[in-house]
């Protein structure tokens, strides 16, 4: 199985950056707002952007992680923060991979659960499969790949990468 790198280190780094910036600019009149990570790596990826977004911005970036069962998304959703904790406030959904929007759609459904203020998605990669009405508000690189074809984004010490299977 050959494996296409699609992003690497300083290329994610900088989508980051310019996720960020446009987190910011939508968000400019709040004081602070809740980046929420979808369990495993999307957190990771959320981490990364609330720490950037407190480096550029004076918002205060409040991290949440997300835990969905992605083989059976309708099984109740958790988070690490209480929903009186992120009620009225803005909040960004981010996940590492958008394939066909399961995830995130079930992941919106759940933070609608309570009124919020603003509400958007990130995601580093959008594979433009998708069979829910879902859409990520801010993305890193949109791809269109086969059904067959698998994106892996990778965080790790040595230097972070996306690539394709």
């Amino acid at each position: 199985m050959t494996q296409n790198i699609i992003l690497n280190h300083d290329e994610i780094a900088h989508k980051i950056t310019r996720i960020s910036y446009q987190i910011f600019e939508t968000f400019v009149d709040e004081e602070k707002i809740i980046i929420a990570g979808i369990s495993k790596n999307g957190f990771v990826l959320a981490e990364k952007i609330a720490k950037t977004l407190m480096q550029i911005s004076p918002i205060k970036a409040e991290l949440c992680e997300v835990f969905i069962d992605k083989h059976h998304p309708e099984s109740p959703i958790t988070t690490s923060l209480s929903k009186e904790f992120y009620a009225g406030q803005g909040l960004v959904l981010v996940d590492d991979v958008l394939n066909s929007g399961t995830t995130l759609i079930y992941g919106v459904r759940h933070f609608l659960e309570v009124p919020i203020k603003k509400f958007k998605t990130a995601v580093l990669v959008d594979r433009n499969h998708k069979k829910y009405p879902v859409k990520a508000d801010f993305k890193g690189i949109s791809l269109s790949t086969s059904l067959h074809e698998h994106v892996e984004v990778v965080f790790d010490v040595k230097g972070d990468f996306a690539r394709l299977k």
